[in-house]
């Protein structure tokens, strides 16, 4: 079982190597070396509980899913890793499980083909699978979802999407407020507070902006119960020690 609350550090791959995309543009790429078992490795020996994979290059085409480096990137650490990155079919999901993913973490496909996500829910359980929710907020405050890379939006509100999973035993939701992803201009704490708040039984994780030790502490009384870091520790702003001391042991 996987204590909260965390902070979880990420990495993108294409190809093998470590990257960051710009709002998600597969043309605006910044590489950060293809070291990613020794980073992870790192990464858990400064106390990290959980790990965050997302296979680009899977996401992108299906065919050329990055599975052999996962499992060998998973192998290599003693800790739990959830992975994500275009997850479409439950071969995607049966693929990652054996390659030792503690969790699958679902994006586009769960707003595109709920009932099959659904399925996926009653097959493989709610602590397996994370729902990736990717929100642009409007001037009203609407939280909508969008998909593709950020590059559709889906009508859905956030609240309808989890609403919609809810009775399926929906437990970990990744929420990313897209304006603040990479940005490393601090996270939208006021979002995650009012999620937080009105789906107390959700474990949510904050994903985008983290670019302080100070935007870290800003979320500790937010209600998430992890905090996704990748830029941010990629670009040794912080370590993820400092990041840890941020937080309150329960």
């Amino acid at each position: 079982m996987i204590a909260f609350p965390i902070i979880i550090p990420a990495l993108d791959l294409i190809d093998g190597s470590v990257v960051r995309l710009h709002q998600g543009d597969y043309e605006q790429k910044r590489d950060y070396g293809n070291d990613p078992l020794l980073r992870l490795r790192d990464y858990e020996k400064q106390g990290a509980k959980l790990l965050h994979l997302v296979d680009l290059t899977g996401a992108k085409d299906p065919q050329k899913r990055q599975i052999s480096l996962i499992q060998t990137l998973i192998n290599g650490v003693q800790i739990p890793v959830q992975v994500g990155g275009g997850i479409r079919t439950e071969k995607d999901i049966q693929s990652l499980l054996s390659a030792g993913a503690a969790r699958i973490v679902i994006g586009s496909t769960a707003i595109k083909q709920p009932e099959l996500v659904k399925q996926w829910f009653s097959k493989y359980g709610a602590e397996r699978l994370v729902l990736a929710l990717d929100v642009r907020i409007d001037n009203q405050g609407n939280k909508y979802v969008a998909i593709h890379g950020w590059q559709e939006d889906s009508c859905q509100t956030l609240e309808q999407v989890i609403d919609d999973y809810l009775p399926y035993g929906l437990r970990h939701v990744l929420c990313t407020d897209i304006s603040k992803d990479g940005t490393l201009s601090g996270s939208n704490v006021k979002l995650y507070q009012q999620i937080s708040r009105k789906y107390p039984q959700i474990a949510f994780q904050a994903s985008g902006g983290i670019g302080q030790l100070s935007d870290v502490k800003a979320l500790k009384d937010s209600g998430v119960k992890g905090v996704i870091v990748g830029r941010a520790l990629l670009e040794e702003k912080f370590t993820v020690q400092e990041a840890i001391s941020c937080w309150p042991k329960e």
